[in-house]
């Protein structure tokens, strides 16, 4: 099987510390209480009122006309650049985004557009980059319609774009007819790290959603928002790509408990990764980047053992992580406690000792 999830190993031990991804988070008891109360309506026809009010809740969060939940985020990164592009424009993004490693490619199979993979450090390029890369409308060259940038830079690091860079891509978008558009997968991880409000961090920005299945703890969407004509023909292809539902209000209502109360402790997450990149850095070996949000990527290669092996030999201690890129990424979020870090870690420092 190339494609299907492979099954559960029956003889691996019981995850304890799941650092694999801030997608683990299981709904609390409070989010569930929430979901069970919901308000519910038929969705697709728009009388669903608890995603109703999640819709507009985002939409004034970012300062944006109107907004659609969606199942996904990628979804929304999909039907936002099938909205704004044609068959055979071009798309700029930093060569690790996640629209070119995360999504099957979705955008060359359904729109067919092209992505120019920008780079630069950290999974982000700067204003510069994406100036050079900018060339004259001719029929020689696919026209170049959206810039792309992905809030926080998920295999940079999770590294924050600085508003002055995103105001300047923006500057220099509008100049050459570009058209903006912000993957906000960890968007709020950004605003609560950088104390920059959603609203500002997106001005100027055509397109942004927020993923509330990651370190908002929903069990499932996101939010997409933009101008009421962009929304508009954004739903044409969320019916296109079966992306309307029913009942949603079930789990919208899972994200208006998200945003009253699991943005602020975003700053928790935020901390467990700086402690948990602190302690791995007192490992001799061990190659750590510092952390600016939840994520935190290291390499054991210099302790003598290689990241795989530190992967699988964590997994038999109950600890799961990923390798990405070429790296170790470990991921806290509202189920990852403080002590559980201590714990990796001490953890970490055994398997070291044995290798």
């Amino acid at each position: 099987m190339l494609y299907t999830p492979p099954p559960i190993d029956p003889k691996a031990p019981p995850v304890r510390i799941n650092l694999l991804s801030d997608t683990q988070t299981r709904p609390t008891a409070g989010m569930r209480e929430a979901m069970a109360r919901a308000e519910v309506g038929d969705e697709q026809v728009g009388d669903d009122p608890t995603v109703n009010a999640l819709c507009e809740r985002v939409a004034a969060l970012l300062g944006k006309e109107a907004a659609v939940y969606m199942p996904s985020g990628t979804m929304c990164n999909v039907t936002a650049t099938l909205v704004h592009c044609r068959p055979g424009d071009e798309i700029l993004a930093h060569e690790t985004a996640h629209i070119i490693a995360r999504e099957g490619g979705a955008h060359a199979a359904i729109g067919g557009f092209q992505v120019t993979q920008l780079k630069g450090a950290d999974g982000q390029f700067t204003p510069e980059t994406f100036r050079k890369a900018l060339h004259p409308r001719t029929r020689y060259q696919p026209p170049q319609t959206v810039v792309s940038v992905e809030q926080t830079a998920n295999i940079g690091g999770g590294t924050i774009w600085k508003k002055t860079a995103l105001d300047e891509i923006v500057a220099i978008a509008k100049q050459h007819g570009l058209v903006t558009h912000m993957d906000g997968a960890r968007l709020l991880n950004a605003t609560v790290a950088s104390g920059i409000s959603p609203r500002d961090m997106t001005a100027g920005w055509d397109s942004a959603w927020i993923d509330f299945s990651k370190g908002l703890g929903a069990p499932i969407g996101g939010v997409l928002a933009g101008t009421r004509a962009f929304i508009d023909a954004v739903w044409q292809w969320k019916q296109r790509l079966g992306g309307s539902m029913r009942q949603a209000g079930i789990c919208a209502a899972a994200c208006i408990y998200a945003l009253d109360h699991h943005v602020e402790r975003l700053a928790d997450d935020h901390a467990n990764a700086r402690a948990l990149a602190r302690g791995l850095s007192q490992i001799s070996g061990i190659e750590v980047q510092e952390p600016e949000t939840n994520l935190v990527f290291f390499k054991p290669d210099g302790a003598g053992i290689a990241g795989d092996k530190m992967v699988a030999a964590l997994r038999q201690r109950g600890v799961t992580l990923a390798m990405m890129d070429g790296r170790i990424r470990a991921c806290t979020h509202l189920d990852v406690t403080a002590a559980q870090v201590e714990e990796t870690i001490g953890y970490v420092r055994e398997i070291v000792r044995a290798a």
